[in-house]
């Protein structure tokens, strides 16, 4: 009937909205099953985004673990070190039966000269020492102490003189802190020589300390910019330039004040800082004039007003 008439019946109808509804149905099975597929996805992109996190933080702490055992190794150096003074500290004894035989100073890779030191029974020479002013790149010998000999009468016959145990001299730590920065122990050399600076604060070679102080974290830098670790170089460059100015604030009679200027202007241009630079180094040529520094600080601030 319905197919001669071209009318729809109420079956027609019922089928049709049940075609509907299953299409709607359908439909939203699909919408659910895509909002699913993409929280999914996002969670999966959420759960690799916290384990990248986590692997990051994992390898921070790493990182912070080998710093902290590399801190405790240099901990373990300067008790090394200050076992090793106080043990040369032992050693020096001055016997009133044993002379003591002539020694020598020199200084190794450095600009300075260290006079030699000779000592007899019951007599002591000091040492003369021409510290170097020039922008070397390895610290002088420190000048050794003159040491004298007591008058005492010989101890009787079967009995042994009686040692006497010098206290620990300056030059000794200084001399310690120039070998390790000698073998390129950076920082285990500036440790040295701040313990120096630490216990004697007003002696002669406070000034070169504190100068070696400075080179070190100069050389420091050195070896970052070779590594390719430019934020380290930064980080070594800032500290060089504030240990540098210590000299000429803390020390300005130091024979390395105008040594320290040339360098700080150095670490200057190699942070990018110019201007400062230049006024450092027209610092060091007006207040400077007889130092061996000086002739380079000309050709820099040359350089800089006719640049090629």
């Amino acid at each position: 009937m319905a197919d001669v008439t071209g009318t729809a019946t109420q079956s027609d109808l019922m089928q049709l909205r049940g075609e509907v509804a299953v299409a709607q149905q359908t439909a939203q099975r699909a919408r659910t099953d895509a909002e699913t597929a993409a929280l999914r996805a996002v969670d999966a992109r959420l759960r690799a985004q916290g384990a990248d996190g986590e692997r990051d933080v994992t390898t921070l702490n790493r990182r912070l673990d080998g710093l902290a055992t590399s801190l405790t190794e240099l901990n373990s150096r300067i008790d090394e070190l200050s076992a090793r003074v106080d043990a040369l500290g032992r050693q020096v004894r001055v016997s009133p039966s044993t002379p003591s035989t002539p020694t020598t100073t020199s200084t190794p890779g450095g600009a300075g000269s260290a006079g030699s030191t000779s000592t007899a029974a019951g007599t002591s020479a000091g040492t003369n020492v021409a510290g170097s002013t020039g922008a070397t790149a390895a610290p002088s010998a420190p000048p050794r102490a003159a040491t004298g000999t007591p008058a005492t009468s010989p101890p009787p016959t079967g009995q042994r003189a009686p040692a006497t145990t010098s206290a620990l001299q300056p030059q000794d730590i200084y001399q310690a802190a120039y070998i390790d920065f000698s073998k390129g122990s950076y920082a285990l050399a500036m440790a040295g020589f701040r313990e120096f600076l630490r216990r004697f604060p007003e002696h002669p070679l406070a000034g070169n300390a504190q100068y070696w102080i400075g080179e070190g974290y100069f050389s420091q830098a050195r070896t970052a910019t070779n590594a390719g670790q430019s934020d380290r170089v930064v980080q070594e460059l800032e500290q060089a330039v504030q240990e540098f100015r210590k000299v000429l604030a803390n020390y300005p009679r130091s024979e390395k004040a105008p040594t320290a200027l040339y360098k700080e202007a150095l670490a200057l241009f190699d942070l990018k800082q110019p201007a400062v630079a230049q006024q450092r180094l027209e610092y060091l040529v007006a207040n400077f004039p007889q130092a061996e520094e000086t002739p380079l600080a000309r050709e820099r601030l040359n350089s800089l007003k006719n640049p090629r």
